[in-house]
């Protein structure tokens, strides 16, 4: 399975001590060259699970950063290149650019539910509210109860 992932999943499970779970679940996961610089401004060293891949595309890369960041831009035109099975992404425009072109997405509450899933982790409702405390995780109060649902809790 190719998996490739923006900043912010990323971000979030490395204040919590988690990251390590997207390893269980995917083996490794790809990050473009920008996702790595993003990560690497706040975080000294990164797993080898996390495979840094340039992207081909520069001209798609330049047209969705007219609304998007540059890591969520590359991540998209890098799950398209390499022909991803899924990518990791939260933000709202960065969502709605990657299924416009067509790609399997899921987010931070996806990873979670399907860590759940696999018994990965014991709870959902648990590591949202550890990420909300310690990695300012924000989602709507509707999708927690859809993954709290969906996990069981």
């Amino acid at each position: 399975m190719i998996v490739v992932s923006d900043t912010s999943v990323l971000t979030s499970l490395i204040h919590v001590g988690q990251l390590g779970l997207l390893r269980e679940l995917y083996g490794s996961v790809l990050i473009p060259s920008a996702v790595q610089r993003e990560l690497l401004r706040s975080h000294r060293m990164l797993p080898s699970f996390l495979e840094v891949c340039e992207v081909l595309n520069h001209e798609m890369v330049v047209r969705l950063k007219a609304d998007l960041d540059l890591g969520e831009a590359e991540a998209i035109v890098l799950a398209k290149e390499t022909r991803a099975d899924l990518l990791l992404i939260d933000e709202k425009l960065g969502r709605q650019a990657a299924m416009r072109e067509g790609l399997r997405i899921t987010g931070l509450i996806g990873v979670l539910v399907e860590a759940k899933r696999q018994r990965k982790i014991d709870s959902v409702r648990a590591l949202v509210g550890l990420l909300e405390d310690r990695a300012g995780f924000r989602v709507s109060e509707a999708v927690k109860v859809e993954a709290f649902l969906a996990a069981g809790e």
